[in-house]
């Protein structure tokens, strides 16, 4: 979503890098790249001239002409004053103080409303709530359909007592206002302590839909009102938002589609125009797609210093403990990486989602755009399809998969025989470096290991052949360390680098024949 942004964004900050003073004309420089970049990406211009005033203030401020790294302190301004536009913090669902909690969802036609409320079903039912959701969208046709299929992924109940329309060309009957409190009183009854009402999507100039909207909310009294919102709808998303704002009464937003190549002005826009904080973000098309919008973090992603602590989240949250155990005990036993477990490892990972996803939650330093632009997604799926196609004893040991084993897996997985060798070849690579670090060694080109062995050799090496300046006390080491060299190490009875003498030792007379004297 973010992707145009942030390249032109760092981009102007890598201009930056190395001054240790920046001038005015620097800092207007920068600020002027910084609006450009924010215009192209569909910003509400109120917005915008809000934002770069700020930054521009506060960089010709004592913060930055004081800093030891001025570059460094812009960008940090620029951070700041993004979390600000997008909310200033993590704002989380106000729970009713008698369940159940009432959460209305309202929003324009396509904008993924009911799509979203399966997924908010599933993300409070992960936390020990028991959500009910209620079918009151009975004008676009399967609406009612639709929810009730998604609260049976969701594994959340659907009260939906009128199918609504199959067709468009189907004239709407019902009452939703009536569905909605009725849907309360059904929740009430049988002890649900969340309920999500889905309306139907409606346009903000249409006086009569938004009078239905403002009816559901009078007949069920919600504890909050989610406006849902396309995150790809560009400027026209203010006006939209300001409409809902004063014809409902939102408490607050949910970005849908955050997953598209739109520009997201939307999504810098909504929060600071409304006043209305960002709860939620819908980031692709499975229930799994949903996560709480952290304002700090979105403004890392967009400025590419990643988002490393979602990342943590959901590894905890999909992550087999069990699995996880197993796998430490078989590294603390030095036991064989073997292809079993690498297919277990990448049944973990999947349950994260998208590998594109995951990889854009990496700072930018760690892999660039443009390799994550030409990831392929099916490569996980041919290397999966590749080791399933290995019988039992070859995923253990692999070394016994010869030219024609390699044909056989190459011809049941539908690929060349030419990636089954790389395959092979990349496992061995990682099963030696498991191994190395399983005996505590360290990887080759870190700290510790090979390379870190090489470089310390020629730093050794280095300090052997330094000069002193002083030519007498040059000649006074080398003559110690020759000395060194010849006396005998751990010289007997301690005697340490002294000439041996018998006398020394009090011998009785004749004995000193034994010692070879």
């Amino acid at each position: 979503m973010f992707n145009s942004l942030s390249d032109r964004l760092t981009s102007t900050f890598k201009n930056l890098r190395g001054k240790g003073r920046l001038s005015e004309a620097d800092i207007d420089g920068t600020v002027r790249e910084i609006r450009r970049a924010l215009l192209d990406a569909d910003v509400a211009v109120s917005v915008v001239r809000a934002f770069v005033a700020q930054v521009k203030e506060r960089a010709l401020g004592e913060e930055v002409s004081a800093s030891l790294n001025p570059g460094q302190q812009i960008v940090k301004i620029v951070n700041e004053e993004l979390v600000g536009i997008l909310g200033g913090e993590t704002r989380r669902l106000n729970l009713a103080k008698v369940a159940p909690t009432v959460i209305m969802l309202a929003g324009l036609q396509g904008a993924g409303k009911t799509t979203l409320a399966g997924k908010l079903a599933k993300h409070l039912k992960a936390q020990g709530h028991t959500p009910l959701l209620v079918a009151c969208d009975l004008q676009r046709p399967n609406a009612v359909k639709q929810l009730q299929v998604n609260g049976e992924r969701a594994g959340v109940p659907v009260y939906a007592p009128h199918p609504g329309v199959s067709s468009e060309f189907e004239a709407a009957t019902g009452d939703p206002v009536a569905v909605a409190r009725d849907g309360v009183a059904e929740a009430r009854a049988k002890l649900h302590d969340v309920v999500i009402v889905d309306t139907a999507g409606r346009l903000g100039i249409d006086t009569e839909m938004m009078e239905q909207a403002a009816n559901i909310r009078a007949a069920v009294n919600p504890d909050e009102v989610l406006f849902v919102i396309d995150a790809m709808i560009g400027q026209d998303a203010v006006n939209t938002a300001q409409a809902f704002n004063d014809g409902v009464g939102v408490t607050g937003v949910v970005l849908t589609k955050l997953d598209g190549d739109a520009r997201g002005g939307a999504a810098l826009s909504v929060a600071s125009v409304t006043g209305k904080p960002v709860m939620y973000a819908s980031t692709g098309e499975n229930l799994d797609d949903f996560e709480i919008f952290h304002p700090d973090r979105m403004a890392s992603r967009i400025l590419d210093m990643g988002d490393i602590l979602t990342l943590i989240e959901q590894a905890e949250a999909n992550w087999d403990k069990g699995e996880a155990e197993r796998m430490a005990k078989k590294f603390a036993d030095r036991e064989d990486f073997t292809l079993e477990d690498f297919l277990a490892q990448m049944a973990q990972i999947r349950k994260m989602g998208s590998m594109k996803k995951i990889l854009g939650m990496m700072p930018g330093s760690q892999i660039s755009r443009q390799q994550l632009e030409q990831f392929d997604e099916s490569q996980m799926d041919r290397i999966e399809a590749i080791v399933r196609s290995m019988t039992p004893h070859e995923r253990v040991a692999p070394k016994i998969i010869n030219g024609s084993r390699r044909a056989r897996i190459a011809k049941g997985s539908g690929v060349h025989v030419s990636e089954v060798n790389s395959m092979l070849e990349r496992f061995g690579e990682a099963q030696k470096m498991m191994k190395k670090l399983a005996s505590g060694g360290a990887i080759p080109g870190m700290p510790g290991g090979r390379g870190g062995a090489k470089k310390a050799a020629k730093s050794n090496a280095k300090k052997k052949q330094q000069k002193f300046g002083n030519p007498a006390k040059a000649a006074q080491l080398a003559a110690a360390e020759a000395n060194k060299a010849k006396a005998p190490s751990g010289a007997a009875f301690g005697a340490g680098n002294k000439d041996f003498d018998p006398a020394d030792l009090n011998l009785p007379k004749g004995f000193e024949k034994f010692l070879g004297k």
